[in-house]
């Protein structure tokens, strides 16, 4: 049985009642959701408390899902939705906070922007220039590159058209293409500095 037709399976064993087999389709599906959140989301604790809302807010939303679909792509629209909602809970958090901390102090902004450690996945440098992308580039570079859907399948986990996800692989590409030559050129131009002194 291939992993998908388990996934269907462990749905319409949880829809019947037996809640065990959800546990089990827990199991099968955290790691590719976790991945997912955790580089979206940078604070680890902040990734571990999203995707534990994720499963409840999926097994809640069980009853909706087309059991003739695949799960995963269903399930990483979940995902995806729920990221989205907590960046724009965050979003509203850290403006309140500025509003608090300019009454407070009479001043302008100054916020900490520390970046935090990536999880180590890969190419440690392509990941961080990823994460420097905007959020939309960054979504579909990583459903399609780190999970490996197909671009039809991160088009339906977004809900956008197939156009609109095309675009964004393309300009996610170009940019980091960009970014690569630039490095390079500063590379060279150290090197060649270091020659000539």
């Amino acid at each position: 049985m291939s992993e998908e037709n388990e996934c269907i399976r462990l749905v319409k064993l949880t829809l019947a009642g037996k809640h065990e087999a959800y546990g089990e389709l827990y199991e099968k599906t955290v790691a590719d959701v976790y991945r997912t959140v955790r580089f979206l989301i940078r604070d680890a604790a902040d990734a571990e408390d999203l995707v534990q809302e994720i499963y409840i807010h999926a097994y809640r939303s069980l009853e909706k899902f087309d059991t003739g679909r695949a799960f995963r792509p269903w399930l990483m629209g979940v995902s995806m939705r729920q990221v989205k909602s907590y960046r724009r809970r965050k979003l509203m958090q850290f403006r309140f906070k500025q509003r608090i901390e300019q009454m407070n102090t009479g001043t302008g902004m100054e916020a900490d922007f520390s970046s935090h450690l990536i999880h180590r996945l890969a190419n440690r440098q392509l990941l961080e220039q990823i994460q420097h992308l905007p959020y939309k580039l960054q979504q579909v570079v990583t459903l399609h590159y780190l999970n490996e859907y197909t671009q039809e399948e991160v088009a339906d986990i977004l809900d956008i058209p197939l156009g609109t996800v095309k675009s964004r692989i393309h300009a996610a590409l170009t940019k980091l293409r960009q970014k690569q030559q630039r490095l390079s050129e500063i590379a060279r131009k150290v090197d060649h500095a270091n020659e000539i002194g």
